[in-house]
């Protein structure tokens, strides 16, 4: 499914983080696009994303991801969500984390929306 809409960004990518389907999260991203993974942390680059949301799909996690706000101006957007992620560590134990996103979107010229900038505790 293509972004056609920014409001729609958090429920595709909520549902492909949640059936682990790393392609499809990928499919999010521009070419170039940057994400902060951890604070202080940033990747760019679409194989740099995916090295980084391997290691959250390693957790089997189940997000949770609800849209906090939406704004748009012509071929640009800034979302916020808000998100908790629970999985199982690599030694079994429970894991949980959880923040307030802030991510830039961009219109691409076929009309569908793609990641710019994600920062998973951008608002925290």
């Amino acid at each position: 499914m293509s972004i056609r809409r920014p409001e729609d960004m958090h429920a595709v990518f909520n549902e492909r983080f949640n059936e682990g389907d790393l392609d499809g999260l990928l499919a999010l991203y521009e070419p170039n696009a940057k994400l902060a993974p951890q604070p202080g942390q940033e990747v760019q680059g679409r194989e740099a994303i995916r090295t980084a949301l391997q290691g959250f799909l390693a957790l089997k996690p189940r997000m949770d991801l609800t849209t906090r706000y939406v704004l748009e101006a012509g071929d640009m957007a800034v979302l916020s969500g808000q998100w908790k992620l629970t999985g199982t560590g690599p030694d079994g134990s429970a894991v949980e984390m959880g923040g307030k996103s802030v991510e830039v979107l961009r219109r691409q010229p076929d009309g569908t929306w793609l990641y710019v900038l994600d920062l998973p505790f951008g608002a925290d």
